[in-house]
């Protein structure tokens, strides 16, 4: 009888794997070419330079290293956050979403002739008619809304039987998926005008005296308060393939998420595809979560030029 050794799972499974004590590999590659530059200029001018002066440029190089190596910033290691500095600083900052002619600003903007815009490289190539996202060469990605349950105030067996159905339905997954959970910004004015204009034609006074205390509550609680709705969204990806790609990959992310919609309706989760105007507003939404949301109406085209003041 042969007996099985067990093996400790980090909770974090993308912790990089400890080499030499609690040294990566990674680290270890810094540090052991830190010590490699330093000897290898020690044995090129040691005899000609005194040790003192050898000692003092060696010293900030070494502790240099090792800030690279062991630092962080932010959770993230310091020599990829250096790296990421000198990337951003490189890249140009001024970017434009469509790769055609930029058109010259018009003749009474006294403007300094500054660096050209490059285009913004998105992954995101357009929203198709049926609100999937067209990733180009990566496919495309079918983006549905899911509703949410109160799983603590289920008992032990109702909890054990959504985390089942949860279970299978991600063992049942054949491509990639993305769990989203974001939250956005909430406008009350519209339900607030609503109440108000409700209010008038309300057949009891009482009524009418409720619905007007209950829209100024609505009204001073978004005056005082950052009202946040949390979304949960599930994203469907499929890789295009062959000449008909596209349209393979959309026929199969639309299984995927109806698949996903049958399943999770046992847990009394709703999943809704989102059409081509919600995808259109949740990824301008990206841009600036914080913002409020824009209206149809001012969202310009990739060829338009934008102004502070607006379009011209």
């Amino acid at each position: 009888m042969s007996w099985v050794e067990p093996v400790r799972i980090p909770a974090d499974v993308e912790q990089p794997d400890k080499i030499i004590g609690s040294f990566t590999a990674r680290q270890l590659l810094i540090l052991g070419g830190t010590g490699a530059l330093l000897y290898a200029a020690y044995m090129a001018v040691g005899e000609h330079v005194p040790l003192v002066v050898c000692a003092a440029v060696s010293l900030p190089i070494a502790v240099a290293g090792i800030l690279l190596a062991i630092g962080q910033h932010d959770g993230v290691s310091l020599d990829r956050y250096v790296m990421a500095a000198i990337r951003h600083h490189r890249s140009p900052k001024h970017l434009v979403s469509t790769p055609e002619d930029i058109p010259m600003p018009p003749a009474w903007i006294s403007a300094t002739p500054g660096p050209q815009p490059a285009l913004l490289k998105l992954p995101a190539r357009g929203v198709a008619g049926d609100g999937l996202i067209d990733l180009g060469p990566d496919g495309v990605a079918a983006v549905a809304e899911v509703s949410t349950v109160s799983f603590a105030l289920r008992t032990p067996d109702e909890q054990d039987a959504l985390v089942a159905v949860f279970g299978r339905w991600l063992n049942s997954l054949s491509g990639p998926a993305q769990i989203l959970v974001r939250a956005e910004r909430v406008d009350l004015s519209e339900t607030v005008g609503t109440l108000e204009e409700t209010a008038r034609r309300l057949p009891h006074p009482a009524l009418a005296v409720a619905a007007l205390e209950h829209a100024a509550f609505l009204a001073d609680l978004s005056a005082r308060h950052d009202l946040l709705r949390r979304q949960v969204l599930l994203i469907i990806r499929e890789p295009a393939v062959g000449a008909n790609g596209r349209e393979a990959a959309a026929a199969r992310a639309l299984r995927r998420l109806d698949e996903a919609s049958r399943v999770l309706s046992a847990c009394g989760l709703s999943v809704r595809l989102l059409d081509a105007r919600d995808v259109t507003r949740l990824l301008a939404s990206c841009f600036d979560p914080a913002g409020p949301a824009l209206p149809e109406q001012d969202l310009a085209l990739p060829s338009e030029v934008i102004t502070r003041g607006g379009r011209w």
